[in-house]
């Protein structure tokens, strides 16, 4: 990023063209601090607009702007003409306001967007006139990577190389908001921003001034370039962290670290009160060790990933929900109950499975989507008939789930509980309810058993039918 108050000397500014749309002709500026370069447009309006400022409140000569013209100003000889006189109009009120530097004409310039000191006078600005209404706001605050960038670059110098005279530019403002945010978003952008040829992407942003958040989203930029989250470990209740190209959890859950290996950890990278973790839109091949370092995890989402198969779960003795669609499974283990003990909620649609035997003793299990696979065999359905918990169940997109009475087919082997399952979000009704009954009946007329209920000690007894 610019950092033009360093060395005020080191900035180009030139006008080298203008476009003219819909008869209105503007004019694009370039300007370039040390290798950052940026564009932006201004009409002649504006300019004038900028010039009776400067004059009125900075002593600029009024000569010096190219006077107006109402007849012949469409001409491109003219235009051209005052192109030229532009450029030199704006080298000359910077030469001359330099040393204080109105925040009119950084804005103009695009300072305020591209240049450290300025874009930090923005953000200041900013949250004096409604940091209170943001910080009370549900909604998440975005920071871009270049807003983060800035605010890492000013807090390692102990004091502002430039003093501040009107209060409601200095940095504190920032300080304050930061230590105050309860939800942190941290938006990145692909290829250049703005019209500059700064890359968000390839900067470094410390989030130490982050004191109190509870809700952090990182959202398309590099874990690797984010350092000093200690803060955030002790804070951070819902942790997203979405396309940014992560490979395994040790990444970021030690993100700071140089040698992220979950043997190097120690207290300081647990994150303390994270019950809820979003890793979905990465590359993650495998739920690594370093998961235990978030132990209280009760939601695990990771979703549209690389993974194939279920590891180091029992080290979050919390879990309750885990969210596996848009994977790589093929197959489960059969003994997934140990894994997954007391799970009650698991999507993992969009993969491969053809059975469903691995559920079979997931007596804890409520919520089940296991759409958009390749169950093709209406017995599999056997396997979870009998998971007493059992309310929801997703089994659409799947060849299954496209043979004659498919409903009641699946709904069947639940028994009794058939009226309390949803299936593919849509309750049974008492038709499918009738048909399930004959079906039951059937089928153990079929096994050559007949069941009666005992009322008095509510049991239920079977018995076989002598076959004649």
């Amino acid at each position: 990023m610019a950092r033009l108050m360093l060395n005020p000397e080191n900035i180009l500014i030139k006008i080298p063209s203008y476009e003219i749309e819909q008869g209105i002709t503007t004019y694009l500026i370039e300007v370039q601090v040390n290798e950052v370069v940026w564009t932006l447009k201004h009409r002649y309006s504006e300019f004038a607009e900028l010039h009776e400022i400067l004059i009125s409140e900075h002593c600029v000569e009024k000569e010096i702007l190219p006077p107006k013209k109402f007849i012949g100003n469409k001409n491109e000889l003219f235009i051209e003409k005052r192109r030229k006189s532009l450029e030199i109009y704006l080298n000359t009120a910077y030469n001359y306001l330099k040393k204080t530097m109105p925040r009119e004409l950084a804005i103009f310039l695009g300072l305020h967007l591209y240049d450290i000191f300025f874009l930090l006078q923005n953000m200041a600005l900013h949250f004096f006139t409604e940091g209170e209404s943001l910080l009370k706001s549900p909604n998440s605050y975005n920071f871009s990577p270049v807003q983060l960038y800035a605010i890492s670059e000013r807090l390692k110098q102990p004091c502002s190389t430039f003093e501040v005279i009107d209060k409601k530019f200095d940095f504190s403002h920032v300080l304050d908001f930061n230590s105050h945010l309860k939800f942190l978003n941290i938006h990145g952008v692909s290829g250049k921003f703005g019209t500059s040829n700064i890359i968000p992407s390839t900067l470094p942003i410390e989030l130490t001034s982050f004191k109190s958040v509870e809700h952090l989203v990182v959202n398309d930029y590099p874990i690797v370039k984010i350092y000093g989250m200690g803060n955030l470990r002790d804070t951070v209740k819902i942790l997203e962290v979405h396309s940014t190209e992560l490979k395994n959890i040790v990444e970021l859950v030690m993100c700071e670290e140089l040698h992220k290996k979950i043997e190097n950890a120690n207290d300081s990278h647990v994150w303390l009160k994270v019950t809820h973790l979003d890793l979905s839109d990465n590359y993650i091949e495998t739920i690594d060790e370093a998961i235990k370092l978030l132990p209280h995890i009760e939601s695990l989402i990771l979703n549209n990933n690389v993974l194939s198969e279920i590891s180091n779960v029992t080290l979050l003795p919390r879990l309750s929900k885990i969210h596996l669609a848009s994977n790589s499974f093929k197959t489960l283990p059969e003994d997934l109950h140990t894994k997954l003990g007391n799970i009650v909620s698991i999507d993992i649609s969009q993969n491969q499975l053809s059975s469903l035997i691995s559920f079979s003793k997931l007596y804890s299990l409520e919520w089940l989507d296991v759409s958009c696979n390749k169950i093709e065999d209406i017995n599999e359905i056997k396997y979870i008939g009998s998971l007493p918990c059992l309310e929801n169940l997703r089994l659409t997109g799947n060849f299954v789930s496209t043979i004659i009475d498919y409903r009641v087919k699946t709904l069947e082997p639940f028994g009794k509980r058939a009226a309390d399952i949803c299936l593919d979000n849509e309750k049974p009704n008492q038709k499918e309810l009738d048909t399930v009954a004959v079906l039951q009946a059937l089928r153990i007329a079929r096994e050559g058993k007949f069941s009666f209920f005992n009322s008095a000690d509510s049991t239920l007894f079977s018995a076989e039918v002598p076959r004649t």
